[in-house]
């Protein structure tokens, strides 16, 4: 069961947890009547274990003495728990031995009060630790968006540069030869698109940094169909150097969905590539764009590949994960490229999903909602 908060989103939850009512009730008054707290009840160790599995609250108040499970047990398995770890945990007992603080506190207790207590007392330690954790919340989130930010700039930035380089050794290549040829057009218009795309990239998150850390996207009705398809021309030459051949079932005509264009082209980019990356020679990717029932259009990019094992698809969307399969051919991996899909698909209000049996292949289906209007009409593309 998923953890629940506050049905107030800015209220702070504190558990109280002693084996004598009248006492969870006077903690409990106190808090709720001074302080505006939402307080969570427990009279045992195993209650508030419980408690903790639907509801996480910003810090707890446990008794030391209890029957059956006392509280510096409680708090080791509590604190053995990530998702539990980081809740600050003030002791309350009537006990003033300095052994038994001395437990609790190395039990992961960051206070200790002994009743009887104040009640100015009792709040000014609750209000200094909850203002801890939040600063502590902060600084963890500042530093998670940071690194977040700057694995995505540097993931993508590594892509769009690979992308230059080889088209550049491709035109070196070809300079000796005609210059008149389709390909050798190719590859102008690749440098130049890869350019602008890695420029806009780092200008737009850069600014949304600045602003609320947070990314910000410009939805508007995209052609999926022609999206896969202008991603797979790109990449066409690389799998072409790999002996890949990509076979394209593209729904043209009802493949308009709420997108932002530039997300869009990262999620579709970062999914060719690491199906063509992870696949051996000689095999094939299928790509696949069909409307769905629910109002939604779905792109599947099928592979022919190593797969992935149970354990590689627990961590597989983190970031930095580093998976079973490798690439074939010495191409270069930073385990940012689907947690990178990941967000971005679940931001625009989509959902990933991976089918895959290890030897056998990956499929990963990219589900985005419906266009409310149809996107400009535009030539179809020929087909790759």
């Amino acid at each position: 069961m998923p953890h629940q908060s506050s049905n107030d989103p800015g209220r702070t939850i504190v558990m109280v947890v002693d084996d004598q009512p009248q006492n969870v009730k006077l903690v409990s008054e106190l808090l709720t009547v001074a302080m505006g707290y939402q307080v969570l009840k427990a009279t045992s160790g195993q209650e508030a274990l419980s408690l903790l599995k639907k509801t996480l609250p910003d810090l707890i108040l446990l008794d030391v003495l209890m029957p059956e499970q006392d509280g510096v047990e409680t708090c080791k398995i509590i604190k053995e728990k990530p998702e539990f770890a980081d809740i600050p945990i003030i002791f309350l007992s009537a006990a003033d031995d300095k052994n038994l603080i001395v437990q609790a506190l190395e039990s992961g207790g960051v206070d200790y009060v002994t009743k009887p207590f104040s009640r100015a007392e009792l709040l000014t330690r609750v209000r200094t630790h909850l203002a801890l954790k939040h600063a502590r919340d902060s600084l963890k989130a500042l530093a998670e968006d940071k690194d977040e930010l700057l694995g995505i700039l540097t993931h993508d930035l590594k892509n769009h540069l690979g992308g230059m380089q080889m088209s550049a050794q491709l035109l070196q290549d070809r300079m000796s030869s005609r210059l008149n040829d389709e390909k050798f057009t190719q590859l102008v218009d690749n440098i130049l698109q890869n350019t602008t795309q890695m420029l806009a990239f780092v200008k737009e998150f850069l600014a949304n940094s600045m602003a609320e850390r947070v990314i910000q996207f410009n939805v508007e009705p995209v052609n999926l169909a022609q999206a896969a398809h202008h991603a797979v021309r790109q990449y066409q030459l690389t799998a072409e150097r790999k002996d890949i051949e990509l076979i394209c079932q593209l729904n043209h005509d009802s493949s308009a969905i709420e997108a932002d264009p530039s997300a869009l082209k990262q999620i579709l980019d970062n999914l060719i590539s690491n199906a063509i990356k992870f696949s051996p020679s000689n095999r094939k990717i299928y790509i696949t764009v069909a409307p769905v029932k629910g109002d939604c259009v779905e792109c599947c990019i099928r592979d022919e590949g190593p797969g992935f094992t149970d354990e590689d698809k627990l961590h597989m969307f983190r970031r930095y994960a580093r998976l079973t399969a490798r690439p074939t051919a010495g191409e270069p991996s930073t385990g940012l490229g689907l947690s990178i899909v990941k967000k971005l698909v679940e931001a625009m209000n989509g959902h990933l999903r991976l089918d895959s049996t290890l030897g056998q292949g990956s499929a990963f289906t990219v589900r985005l909602p419906k266009a409310r209007k149809t996107p400009s009409r535009q030539p179809a593309p020929s087909r790759p």
